[in-house]
């Protein structure tokens, strides 16, 4: 039991690491003259391809007489609701275009308490008196994070229009991830969302992309992106999960902040001075606080 748990905690880290990659690699690419629109269609491309891929060899691998009839319809629902994963993806980007990379990622991390207060309206009931704190902990840390009580008047209003923005998208894709066809193979659902995200993607930014799209970006910078972004950690996550169970899953996701900031600080040379430090452990506190009666009966 214990193995499982620690391979699943290993696991599930690797999956947040790899998304705290993301924000980095992006802003390196655009440092080489790359759009947003070429970033993303890249990324989500080559993820759609390589899960398609993958999707094909376990169906031929697996050859069951009697397959699990899915309803047209619920294809159709998770590819509209990966279609919130791809202005998730969009907004995100857009973000880190106007922001620095450690503010954006804290500015998606909103999404800790944007989940609760969907959660709320979905079930109609009062939040618990731990998530009201965590969400209050949550933007207390934020302030801090994003060195807003010092500087709020320079950050730009278009890239916390954005930030903000992708965490309201992400806590749709959460919600959409977890309430359609839970029962599908991972495989399959990843296909059929990143389907969504895909043409989602690829429909907003098909103006752009005529005007100017340079291919080059497939082998640059759109491997790693689809590597780290839309390949890794969908595999990771739905491996480790069910060795660590969602409370303990949710605090580890979180590691996805620290290392965005760290690899802004270290290879973007970023400033992060000591009071974002501590907003960033303020939020972490958050999410053990959020979790902390699912960590309590899972014990």
């Amino acid at each position: 039991m214990k193995k499982e748990l620690s391979l699943g905690i290993v696991l599930v880290t690797a999956g947040a690491a790899s998304y705290g990659v993301l924000a980095t690699l992006v802003r390196l690419a655009y440092n080489q003259g790359y759009t947003p629109s070429e970033v993303i269609f890249a990324q989500y491309l080559l993820g759609l391809l390589s899960f398609g891929v993958l999707y094909l060899f376990k169906q031929k691998q697996l050859r069951q007489p009697q397959p699990l009839k899915v309803k047209a319809k619920t294809y159709a629902k998770l590819t509209l609701g990966g279609s919130a994963f791809g202005l998730t993806g969009m907004a995100y980007y857009f973000s880190v275009q106007y922001l620095p990379v450690s503010i954006a990622v804290v500015l998606l991390m909103q999404s800790i308490w944007m989940g609760t207060v969907i959660e709320c309206m979905i079930n109609r009931r009062f939040p618990s008196i731990f998530k009201i704190t965590g969400s209050l902990i949550v933007c207390v840390g934020t302030v801090l994070a994003t060195n807003a009580h010092q500087n709020l008047e320079q950050l730009p209003a278009t890239g916390i229009f954005w930030g903000l923005t992708t965490a309201v998208m992400y806590t749709i894709s959460m919600t959409v991830a977890n309430k359609v066809a839970p029962t599908l193979p991972a495989e399959k659902r990843s296909f059929y969302i990143l389907l969504g995200s895909f043409l989602m993607v690829a429909s907003i930014g098909l103006p752009s992309l005529l005007l100017k799209f340079d291919t080059s970006i497939f082998w640059s910078w759109g491997l790693l992106l689809a590597l780290f972004g839309t390949v890794l950690p969908p595999f990771l996550f739905n491996t480790g999960m069910p060795k660590t169970g969602v409370g303990l899953g949710s605090i580890l996701i979180a590691i996805e902040i620290p290392v965005s900031v760290s690899l802004a600080y270290f290879l973007l040379h970023e400033q992060v001075n000591l009071w974002q430090w501590g907003g960033i452990l303020l939020i972490l506190l958050a999410v053990v606080v959020l979790n902390y009666r699912i960590l309590k009966k899972s014990s």
